[in-house]
């Protein structure tokens, strides 16, 4: 299985490479279409590593509500500042997930979905969609439209993987600067891409230290779980910002981690519940997103490009850990307060007189989190076990 943080490493380092390489060239912007389906995670801690010039993470498309336009516009001002600048090269990442995360773009792929499990041929799709979908579809390059008509996962997402985000705003960006050449808004040089996509560099890479001694400990967790009888347990390991000797080893229902997602099979039909245990999108208010809008300027205009290095395994940099695991509880007191706040709101909310399907979900997932906790903490068991 291939780990993010061996992800991380071999990404941050050819990402460096191709920064160094657009230094020298001087006339190429690089776009790269990074690992994270559901979650930007890898873009993110790539970005902190290696410093590109812009990463467009999918969370703040999503929040933001952010339309192919409006990334497209993005882009071409930034390449229009650094060229007042004299500067005609630039690094810009990707996760695979964004092009879901742009609202027109997911609604149209929902509609082709739909389709497609009703057994319209690809051929035949187009005509059948509705009319802003069929205009938005129709705007695209050849090349996208093949691969928005791919059968989607089981999931119901996209073939994340196999469509060229990096190609398609590329070529926009591409357009719309030839575009401001010809109104005179732009007089800089002509603008030339190359891209990548690195899905797949990492997996031949080593397991890194770390990925070692993580490996090592989920086995022997997974281990005490099995012989104690705990089955539908994940095991997990905590507090891995610290040395090996101050982790903390665990495990946790598969339950406490579920969701149910509502599926439309189509037009008409009823809701269908799918579990699924939901994924953990990067927090827009943490610190590690903090820490790179602090520096988001500096990187866009100034190229102050990072390069990592290769995986270490002896030495001082063999024990280094990622720049979003090293500053995320950096703020123990205040998560200790938010998780306070959640705690007055459940209060608030469930009181006498509350509806008792909020007491049910109340109760269901208290009893979750105290069972979580109850693994987690040896001296919250013995007091639980006390009290009763």
């Amino acid at each position: 299985m291939l780990s993010q943080n061996i992800a991380i490493k071999v990404n941050s380092q050819l990402i460096s490479n191709i920064c160094t390489d657009a230094l020298s060239a001087e006339k190429y912007y690089y776009f790269i279409r990074l690992m994270g389906r559901r979650a930007s995670h890898v873009a993110l801690e790539c970005a902190l590593q290696s410093h590109p010039n812009m990463v467009i993470l999918s969370e703040e498309v999503a929040a933001s509500k952010l339309t192919l336009y409006d990334i497209t516009k993005q882009i071409c001002d930034a390449v229009q500042a650094r060229a007042e600048l004299g500067k005609y090269h630039g690094v810009i990442l990707l996760p695979e997930g964004l092009i879901e995360s742009i609202p027109e773009v997911y609604a149209l792929l929902q509609e082709i979905h739909v389709l497609l499990k009703k057994g319209v041929s690809v051929g035949s799709i187009s005509k059948q969609l509705s009319p802003w979908a069929s205009a938005l579809y129709e705007s695209m390059p050849p090349f996208i439209k093949k691969q928005l008509l791919l059968s989607p996962e089981s999931d119901e997402s996209a073939q994340l993987s196999q469509i060229e985000t990096e190609k398609l705003l590329a070529q926009l960006v591409e357009t719309e600067m030839e575009t401001r050449t010809k109104n005179g808004t732009y007089k800089g040089k002509k603008f030339n891409s190359v891209c990548h996509f690195f899905g797949y560099q990492a997996r031949g890479s080593l397991p890194s230290k770390f990925d070692c001694d993580y490996a090592h400990a989920l086995g022997h967790v997974s281990y005490h779980l099995l012989a104690a009888g705990f089955n539908g347990y994940m095991a997990t390991v905590t507090n891995l910002k610290n040395d090996v000797y101050k982790w903390r080893c665990g495990g946790a229902p598969f339950t406490a981690m579920m969701t149910v997602r509502r599926l439309l099979r189509g037009p008409g039909s009823s809701l269908i519940g799918k579990p699924l245990i939901h994924p953990v999108a990067v927090d827009l208010k943490g610190k590690p997103y903090e820490l790179l809008l602090r520096d988001a300027e500096k990187f866009l205009m100034d190229d102050l490009y990072s390069n990592p290095g290769p995986i270490q395994y002896i030495g001082s940099g063999s024990d280094n850990k990622t720049i979003c695991l090293s500053v995320e509880d950096q703020d123990y007191m205040g998560r200790v307060k938010e998780l306070q706040a959640y705690l007055e709101q459940v209060r608030t909310i469930v009181k006498p007189g509350c509806s008792q399907e909020v007491l049910k979900a109340a109760l269901s997932s208290m009893a979750s989190v105290l069972e979580i906790l109850t693994l987690m903490s040896p001296a919250v068991k013995g007091s639980i076990t006390g009290h009763v």
